[in-house]
């Protein structure tokens, strides 16, 4: 899981990300990758997160060291807009691997949508759906648009002061479907400590990085939060929920 700094000028604490020319950033990234690279194992998945901005930096430096298997692009669902540019409400995930030889459960991930228009069979029982007291579902497998995600907000037990936080729903999607229980992360940007905590949750081992000593903090905390509390908001059932689903 790499979820570098976009190309933008940004403050992380008492660190500071300065936003360059596309082509230095895209030499950074190559630098941050290249070095990555041996550590990890013939079989393992990388995830590498950007927003639109980054695409042709990523595209250009992933397909140099890995197999490039898709694109994810996620809703974030979150920010007042722009005046005078379209909001940018979407960010990107690339998923590659080493090699042909990777992990992928897609019976682990899949996504419980609501059925807008339950169709039945002639004896009157649910065609490729279920019947719910809470309603009518039917589990579908998971595309690269997701839609089902929210921004870490106050209320949420999981959101703390980091500025560019991830959902742990969305790790846990990543994990789900790339590792198997007791496999091993690696988070070479560690921020606040989300994927630490989803590999805790869901039984995995992880390598967390960070330069910045109070998010490592945070990261140690939400730690020991989770040794009692496991759950991870939107994943119920062994399914993914829609956003605002209650689950």
């Amino acid at each position: 899981m790499l979820d570098p700094p976009y190309n933008l000028t940004k403050s992380f604490g008492r660190l500071k990300f300065q936003a360059r020319a596309e082509r230095k950033y895209t030499q950074w990234l190559r630098n941050v990758i290249g070095r990555l690279v041996p550590l990890l194992k013939p079989t393992a998945s990388i995830y590498i997160c950007g927003d639109w901005r980054t695409s042709l930096s990523v595209m250009d430096v992933v397909d140099d060291f890995f197999q490039v298997r898709n694109r994810i692009t996620w809703e974030r669902e979150k920010g007042r807009g722009a005046k005078a540019n379209w909001k940018n409400s979407h960010e990107d995930i690339w998923f590659c691997t080493m090699s042909k030889d990777y992990t992928f459960h897609v019976e682990q991930v899949k996504h419980r949508r609501r059925v807008i228009a339950p169709y039945r069979n002639a004896d009157g029982s649910p065609k490729d759906w279920d019947e719910g007291r809470d309603g009518n579902y039917r589990d579908t497998h998971p595309s690269n648009l997701w839609n089902d995600l929210s921004v870490p907000f106050w209320s949420m037990s999981e959101n703390t002061d980091h500025p560019t936080q991830k959902p742990e729903k969305l790790v846990a999607k990543l994990l789900l479907a790339s590792t198997n229980p007791g496999d091993y992360v690696l988070d070479p940007f560690g921020g606040s400590g989300t994927t630490a905590v989803v590999a805790a949750k869901l039984q995995r081992q992880c390598l967390s990085i960070d330069l910045n000593q109070e998010y490592c903090l945070w990261a140690l905390k939400r730690l020991e939060m989770a040794k009692q509390d496991t759950s991870i908001q939107g994943y119920e059932e062994g399914v993914f929920w829609e956003r605002n689903s209650g689950k």
